[in-house]
């Protein structure tokens, strides 16, 4: 289980997170939702290490992991799919699965035909550069290639930006069917309310850096989360 507990975070004098906690369990979807600006992202840069947290804890079924660099994260299980994509474009789509290696085993060096089973596109354009990519098909190659790495924790930075309808489809089944499994922890920062709210098991809204609301689906009271999503 991944636990979050009462952080703070600093870029130089100002801060973006204050006193924020979070919980995500194994075969569980945790949603982070906000408007842009509250935190969501600084809260994901503290999870993976790209952003040192300035007070409390980032921890990993118990053990403190904070000061823990993000390849030693990636070691420990965590997946990043960040805002964006970060594909490499100059690469093909089987060299940037590939790039998914580093923190695994030698034995687990190849890659899940799961994931061409969840996202049957890759296979068809192993051989294509990753730029030539529509923006779905990136953010599909991006999620298998954080998969790659068999997470335990899998961290998705608002994966339905500036994606067309069908493939976020494809994604919220994808989500659906890791979280089935129950041996991974999908936290999932979104601002598309209605299909965060389809998938998760438990939110976390962020106003100003901090989680203002928090529960399980089954508590929330959408009128009140849209007020905090509302401009």
């Amino acid at each position: 289980m991944l636990s979050v507990e009462t952080i703070d975070l600093h870029y130089g004098a100002a801060q973006a997170l204050r006193g924020v906690s979070l919980q995500a369990e194994l075969g569980k979807v945790t949603a982070v939702l906000g408007r842009n600006g509250v935190g969501k992202t600084s809260l994901m840069r503290a999870i993976v290490g790209q952003q040192p947290v300035s007070k409390g804890a980032v921890k990993l079924d118990g053990r403190d992991i904070s000061r823990l660099a993000p390849y030693d994260r990636a070691r420990q299980g965590i997946a990043f799919v960040p805002q964006g994509r970060e594909i490499f474009p100059l690469l093909t789509v089987k060299e940037n699965l590939e790039t998914g290696f580093a923190p695994v085993k030698r034995a687990d060096r190849y890659v899940p035909g799961e994931i061409y089973d969840l996202f049957p596109v890759l296979k068809d354009m192993l051989g294509r550069r990753g730029g030539d990519l529509s923006g779905g098909q990136q953010q599909q190659l991006a999620i298998g290639r954080a998969l790659v790495t068999r997470p335990r924790v899998l961290v998705l930075d608002e994966p339905t930006e500036g994606i067309q309808p069908s493939i976020i489809k494809d994604i919220g089944r994808a989500i659906d069917y890791l979280r089935g499994k129950g041996d991974m922890a999908i936290v999932l920062v979104e601002q598309y309310f209605e299909w965060a709210r389809d998938l998760c098991d438990s939110y976390a809204v962020m106003d100003r850096g901090q989680v203002v609301e928090a529960g399980p689906r089954s508590g929330m009271v959408e009128a009140q989360v849209r007020r905090w999503l509302s401009v």
